[in-house]
């Protein structure tokens, strides 16, 4: 993760001020820009072209078209892609042993070559065109569910830092699509009106305390806040109209350069719509990049395949 630590360095400067130009054309809908229809793996992993970008799919040798799957799909951070996202978090396993089809996408480029979400407005479309990546990702849900059978009540979207305030994105704009996502070291909007979902979306916000990038207590990239890993939770549990009380849970040991049960782990439940949760794990100790040890990718996956969509 060598590289990937020097990209966000540069890219978070934005936590002290933040000179980047993101000069990068919108997004067309998901669709091959060469006007022949991608060749979707059917097992095993392949890329495909969607809108212009690559989209990377895994899909697990148990996938039966004669029943529905869940989808989980994973969103990089600024200066990151999906590869690297892949290395970071390990699901391609989990997907191998859950059943899941996993979908990890490129986001646009910059002008400096480097990869990012149009997610909430601190982060990180910071100048220039902004692609319209809440519709761009939509419609690439869309397109996975018209290539393979897909629980459409089991649809999960995992994001790390600039892809994490793109889940959070997600959630706001596209409820009726998505049952729960995982938010690891990003935020949601500031400004609690610019979300709002038309259903519960269950939430596990992942926060290191010593973030170095996006700040625990809050901040602002490039003169534009983004809130507090707790006003975060708290905006979710608002959202999701859940009762403040919280339950404590067994700390859990994520990271592999921490003592052991390094993180703390907080779950709402009551009386929340619709059968969703909120939980806000802490990693005590933490940096933006943790050093993810084996046990991360199975105690993500647990949560998000607990959730489902209510039946309409």
């Amino acid at each position: 993760m060598a590289r990937h630590r020097w990209q966000v360095a540069r890219a978070v400067t934005a936590v002290v001020a933040v000179m980047v130009t993101a000069a990068c054309g919108a997004a067309d809908r998901p669709g091959p820009s060469s006007g022949s229809p991608p060749v979707w793996p059917a097992s095993g992993t392949g890329t495909v072209e969607i809108g212009g970008r690559p989209v990377t799919v895994h899909v697990p040798d148990s996938y039966d078209p004669a029943r529905p799957a869940p989808l989980v799909l994973a969103l990089h951070g600024y200066t990151s892609d999906a590869p690297e996202l892949e290395t970071f978090l390990r699901l391609t396993p989990e997907s191998d042993r859950r059943g899941f089809v996993y979908v990890y996408p490129d986001g646009s480029t910059d002008d400096r070559g480097d990869r990012f979400w149009n997610a909430t407005d601190a982060c990180c479309g910071l100048s220039g065109a902004k692609p319209d990546d809440s519709r761009y990702l939509s419609d690439l849900i869309s397109t996975v569910q018209g290539s393979y059978r897909i629980d459409g009540a089991r649809v999960y979207l995992i994001g790390h830092s600039n892809g994490a305030f793109m889940a959070f994105r997600m959630a706001c704009d596209h409820a009726d699509q998505i049952a729960a996502i995982v938010a690891v070291n990003g935020a949601t909007w500031n400004d609690p009106a610019r979300c709002r979902p038309s259903e519960p979306v269950s939430v596990l916000a992942v926060h290191s305390t010593d973030d170095e990038a996006i700040a625990f207590t809050g901040g602002a990239i490039d003169g534009v806040a983004y809130p507090s890993a707790a006003t975060t939770v708290t905006r979710w549990l608002g959202y999701d109209r859940c009762a403040s009380a919280g339950r404590d849970a067994p700390g859990l040991d994520l990271v592999t350069d921490l003592p052991a049960a390094e993180t703390s782990v907080r779950t709402y439940r009551q009386d929340c719509a619709g059968g969703s949760s909120v939980q806000q794990w802490t990693i005590n100790g933490g940096t933006h990049v943790p050093h993810l040890g084996p046990a991360f990718a199975p105690a993500v996956t647990d949560f998000l395949l607990s959730q489902a969509e209510p039946a309409r």
